[in-house]
Order: C-alpha cells, then structure tokens, then sequence
C-alpha cells in the first residue's frame, strides 16, 4: 500500500513547492551537473570511516537545529531517530529475515552479502576505518560517500563545495547522482538487486518513485539561501520526470544484464508480478496496451516506460509514438527471446530526448497538462497492472501539488489513493472509473 503525501509535509521537505519559485532557478543549475556521473559511494573506493565520525555535537549530532551555521547540525539526530534508513540492518535481524535466509541457503542475513550490500554501507573490510560499524546500517558514507577525504574539506565553512565533491563527497542534491544512487538498492544494478529468487523467499516487491520516497523521508537539510547558493535544487515536476526517466533507464539496463539467467528461465523479477500472483479462480488476464502478447504471457515490468508515454505525449508526441512503438518491439523480443542490445539502445536514446524536452518545459502550467494525460491514461485502463497504477498515483498526488489543483480535487485523490489500497485486490475498471471522475 502506499502512503498519501501530506501537501504540508512536501511544502516543508522542500523549502518551498509554490508553482513556479524554485522552477528558474533550479533548472539553470540543472544542465551543468547531467555530467558528473559520480561514482556511487559502494564503490568509490574510499575509506569509510563511520557514522560515529560525523556524530559529534559540534558537526551533525546536535540535538536541535543551530543557527549561524550553513547545514543544521543535528543531521545524525534526524536519522537516527526518525529516518527508516537508520534501521535497514536491523532488519536482517528479524524472524522473517531469517526465514528469507534459511530459504535461500545462507546462514543468516545479517552477514550474507546479497543483503547487506543494500542493508547496509556494505564497502570491503580494507576500507572501513576503526569507527565504522557494519550494524548502522544505510548511515551517512552510504549516500554520500567514504569520508576518507572530503571530512577534513567539508568542515572548513570557508571552503568551497566543489572541493568536497572533488574529495570524494557524492553529489545526493543532484536530481540525476541521487536517483542513480537510490535506484541502485530500490531497483538494482548489474552487480545487486532483489531478484526473483529472493522474492521467492519472501523479500517484499520493491517500489519506488524518486520525489514521493525523498519527500516521505525526514529532510535533514532545509531549501534556503545558503543551500540555493551552492547546491542543485529544483521543484517536485523536475524531480519526478528526472526519476521516472532514469527509472526506465535503469529498468533497461537490468534487462540487458540481468534478464538472461542462462536457464529455462529469465531472471522473473524484471515482470509483471501480478501476472502470475493472483488466484488461480480469478480471471485477471486483460489486453495490455504496447505488448502485443496473448493470454498466458508474461510480460515486462513496464510501469516507469508507461509513465514517460503520459510525460511524451504532452512535450513530444512524435517521440511517444516512437517510444510506444520501440517498446512493442522489445516486449515481443524478450517474449521471443531475440536479441535486444539494439533494441534497449533505442529506447535509451528516445527517453533522453523525451528528458530533455520534458525538463525545458517543466512548468505548473505543464503539470496540469502531464495530470490530465495520466488521468486520461487510467481512465482508458493503460494502468492494468497495479505497479504502473502504483507510480501514476504517485505522480497525481504530486501534479496536483505543483499545478496548486490538490486543494479543488482533494476528495478525487482520496478515491484514486483507495483503489490501489490492497495490491492484492487491485481492480483496474475500479481506477479507470474514478479516473473518469476527475473535473466532475
């Protein structure tokens, strides 16, 4: 189930979220940073000294906000205390975790790779310093970095913050460097990602939408003049379209590296779940838009690419017709088991100009019209299988926040967040009616 997003809570997580004040800004700073490419903290082969080392009162453990200082200082506090990245390790130390690692034949959880290396700050023994402590879980190095040699930089407020990030510090306030690094442990890369066999024993689906999960996490940072002056910021839109993009990038990418298991059968986690998970007495099966696959098949998960035909459609329809008409051909390809490196490069090349033509004009004025896209989508069922009815809820809540509509259709999003309530008895006609609503 997912949560709806308290229109409050967003306002506060960044800064501010009325149309259009943070949208100029944030996009003339966007262009220059698409080429960094950082490398993700787990492997940017510095030492990672510990949590420990940035917990004192006089850096991030202050107990409450200081004034007079660029950062708050009580950044250790926020997630120690509210932030649910604090506790991924304990986790591992559950009864149902157990269970998952009985299941797979591991020992335990808490010491198996395949789990900590998203449970936890899970760097080589050779790059731990005396402080670190493998049970804090995803703490500070694991987004932003082995400290190693960037502590000493980052604490000079005199210093610039280029020579941070030059130092090794990861660029988290960039919208591309951060969904790359939170898409490594919330969709997977060539190297981690909860595979079918770890479903299988009984992992939970993974879902993810890169503004929703950054604004329900607790903000350890606050969108003022010193933050502006030297940082990446942009609005929820920009931060949403940058998400479902690299989303679908990602996506692409496992299929190229993870989809072939070398066996009878491919690496099922990159499907459609529901296709196969629902009871056997239930009829589910309904023609989905875009595959071309009869009754029986199994197809891709394909819930990020659906979004970017809404995102399409409203900046570029000739790029969406292509994009719709590539990703036939890959779900026919991957049903046939044909070749799809030229395929996948395809379709890399469409979302990057649907990207680049969706952040130019990535205005409140475009949110309503991206709004009434999806709203049109669902109400003629592209949202058959809950995954993309998960992300397009998602992304209403947040249209209706940047185009100042949430408070004319709050009873509307009420309705659209109760049909996707129980992923298990999740009823498309049952959105595409409420979608039909929408204005009424």
């Amino acid at each position: 189930m997912i949560r709806q997003i308290d229109c409050s809570r967003r306002n506060r997580a960044l800064g501010s979220n009325k149309p259009g004040l943070l949208l100029l800004a944030g996009l003339a700073l966007l262009l220059p940073w698409f080429a960094l490419s950082a490398e993700l903290p787990q492997a940017d082969g510095q030492q990672h000294l510990g949590v420990a080392t940035c917990a004192s009162g006089v850096c991030h453990g202050s107990v409450r906000p200081r004034t007079g200082s660029d950062v708050l200082q009580n950044e250790y506090v926020t997630w120690s205390q509210r932030d649910r990245h604090r506790v991924a390790y304990q986790t591992l130390l559950t009864k149902q975790s157990q269970q998952i690692a009985d299941n797979l034949g591991l020992a335990n959880a808490h010491e198996a790779g395949v789990c900590l290396d998203c449970h936890a700050d899970n760097v080589p023994e050779a790059l731990r310093g005396t402080k670190f402590v493998i049970s804090d879980g995803v703490g500070c190095e694991a987004c932003h970095g082995g400290a190693e040699n960037y502590m000493s930089v980052h604490a000079d407020s005199a210093a610039k913050r280029q020579l941070s990030l030059d130092a090794g510090l990861y660029p988290t306030d960039v919208a591309v460097e951060r969904a790359s690094l939170c898409l490594s442990c919330h969709l997977g890369t060539a190297e981690k990602m909860a595979s079918h066999d770890i479903m299988g024993a009984g992992h939970p689906r993974l879902a993810f939408e890169l503004d929703t999960f950054g604004i329900l996490q607790p903000a350890h940072y606050v969108v003022d003049a010193d933050y502006r002056a030297e940082k990446w910021h942009g609005q929820s839109l920009t931060v949403w379209i940058i998400g479902q993009t690299r989303s679908a990038t990602a996506a692409l990418n496992l299929i190229a590296t993870r989809l072939d298991k070398g066996g009878l059968f491919p690496e099922l986690a990159l499907f459609d779940c529901q296709a196969c998970h629902h009871a056997m007495s239930e009829p589910r099966w309904q023609a989905a838009n875009g595959t071309g696959l009869p009754p029986g098949s199994v197809r891709l998960n394909d819930a990020n690419f659906v979004m970017l035909f809404a995102i399409g459609q409203v900046v570029a329809p000739a790029l969406e017709s292509t994009l719709r008409e590539q990703m036939l051909g890959l779900h026919q390809a991957v049903a046939q088991r044909q070749p799809l490196a030229t395929r996948i490069a395809a379709i890399r090349g469409v979302i990057q100009q649907i990207e680049d033509r969706a952040l130019a004009a990535a205005t409140p004025q475009k949110a309503a019209q991206f709004l009434q896209a999806l709203v049109n989508a669902g109400a003629d069922g592209e949202f058959g299988d809950y995954v993309a009815a998960e992300q397009a809820v998602m992304a209403i809540d947040m249209l209706l926040n940047v185009a100042d509509l949430r408070d004319q259709h709050g009873d509307w999003l009420n309705l659209v967040y109760s049909t996707v309530g129980d992923e298990d008895h999740y009823d498309p006609s049952q959105l595409a009616a409420v979608m039909l609503e929408f204005g009424h």
